[in-house]
């Protein structure tokens, strides 16, 4: 990121392609706030660290709410990483996150695991 006009013509060029843009991590390490002004992102992903505290730190909540509400506020959906307990996805939830992962929802699985659940629910909706 230190070229930042040759990091932004080359984000633009992806955008054109209809290649979106994330951010990986966010709220840790090299994230930068105003990368969310700065560069035309379509999405960040809330790091796992912050959602891993969510149920033993009340900061932690206040800071992730904090996060989706400005990503909001710039047009950017925002994915939670890492989320493995009910209590970490009511807080998200709460907090109007658009989009989540984890164990929560699914454990990692072989493919025909996953073609056989889509399988499944595709002829559900059919039939309903």
């Amino acid at each position: 990121m230190k070229d930042s006009p040759t990091i932004l013509r080359f984000l633009h060029a992806l955008r054109a392609l209809g290649v979106l843009v994330d951010i990986d991590d966010f709220g840790t390490g090299f994230s930068n706030i105003s990368y969310l002004w700065h560069f035309p992102i379509d999405r960040l992903k809330l790091d796992r660290s912050i959602v891993n505290s969510l149920s033993s730190h009340p900061e932690s909540s206040v800071i992730a709410k904090a996060i989706i509400a400005l990503a909001h506020q710039l047009n950017i959906t925002v994915i939670a990483e890492g989320i493995e307990t009910p209590e970490q996805a009511e807080v998200l939830k709460s907090a109007e996150c658009d989009l989540a992962q984890g164990y929560f929802f699914a454990k990692p699985a072989p493919i025909e695991t996953h073609r056989n659940v889509l399988g499944r629910r595709q002829m559900a909706e059919t039939i309903s």
